[in-house]
């Protein structure tokens, strides 16, 4: 069995279609359909079935990729070790968090660790619905839920708050409401229920249980933006809020209380880039820990 093969339905797999991995092989389509035909020549057995809308794995092909990605995770952990790359901090690392943690508190100080290690290329995505380090969709990944499955390395960050905010004209504006009975008198701003990452993220029923917001959007900072424009009270993250002046705190319900969790793969953990960037995300978390509650 040739490992290129192998890396090439890996690539097929986690793309969904023969294009897609060509493209990011950096290879022709030809190419690819040919290695897949000699992988499955070799397994004696058929990996995928050709759909006009891609490439889906058979119930053979879904038993060899979690032997694959095993594979995968040695040769990773073979070429650290044996080629030094455990050594020096340089290549590509894939962070996927969300949209607050991200944008609003990790992206501002990612300069830092550039400075630090100017072989190293970052790069910052938004966690999607559908997330998996398994499939190498990110190297860390920031999640306000700790894994319970696969094989990963989950380090807690940080406890975090979200309250009820406004912004100062809306208050003026409309008054302030002096319980959570009298948020229903009030113009609200949520997040969309259908698009919500994990549960725990499905919070405004420990606020209220009657929450029924009238303008909502599924973007953290999204809704401290809208709060801030005056659109109403809104339920936002305690470290977003204090960085805006001019939005206040609405003192009428308890603190709702997550966490975030820095997360990789296991067959990462010898490789120095994901270290560094690791160390360098918790030991930013710990320096301005008393922005989060």
């Amino acid at each position: 069995m040739n490992w290129d093969d192998v890396r090439v339905f890996l690539a097929v797999a986690r793309a969904g279609q023969i294009l897609g991995a060509a493209k990011r092989l950096e290879l022709n389509h030809t190419t690819v359909s040919r290695r897949i035909a000699a992988l499955e020549d070799a397994l004696g057995a058929k990996l995928f079935r050709r759909l006009t809308t891609g490439s889906e794995l058979t119930p053979a092909g879904e038993r060899f990729l979690a032997i694959a990605e095993r594979m995968e995770a040695d040769m990773i952990a073979a070429r650290a070790e044996v080629a030094g790359e455990g050594d020096a901090v340089s290549g590509t690392v894939r962070i996927g968090a969300p949209d607050g943690f991200g944008v609003a508190f990790l992206a501002p100080r990612l300069g830092a660790l550039a400075a630090l290690h100017p072989e190293l290329k970052i790069q910052l995505v938004p966690v999607p619905r559908s997330f998996s380090l398994s499939r190498r969709e990110a190297d860390i990944a920031i999640t306000t839920e700790r894994p319970t499955e696969g094989r990963l390395v989950a380090v807690k960050l940080v406890d975090y708050t979200l309250g009820l905010f406004a912004s100062r004209a809306y208050l003026e504006a409309h008054g302030e409401p002096r319980s959570v009975e009298e948020l229903s008198s009030h113009r609200l701003v949520g997040y969309v229920p259908d698009l919500v990452v994990y549960p725990s993220l499905d919070y405004s029923a420990e606020i209220d249980t009657g929450w029924d917001p009238g303008f909502m959007i599924s973007s953290s900072l999204g809704q401290a933006e809208a709060v801030r424009s005056g659109a109403g009270i809104g339920i936002l993250h305690t470290f977003i809020a204090r960085a805006m002046p001019d939005i206040v705190p609405v003192p009428v319900a308890e603190p709702i209380r997550r966490a975030y969790w820095l997360v990789y793969h296991e067959s990462m953990r010898g490789l120095s880039r994901i270290q560094a960037v690791a160390t360098f995300i918790s030991g930013a978390v710990e320096k301005e820990r008393s922005l989060f509650t």
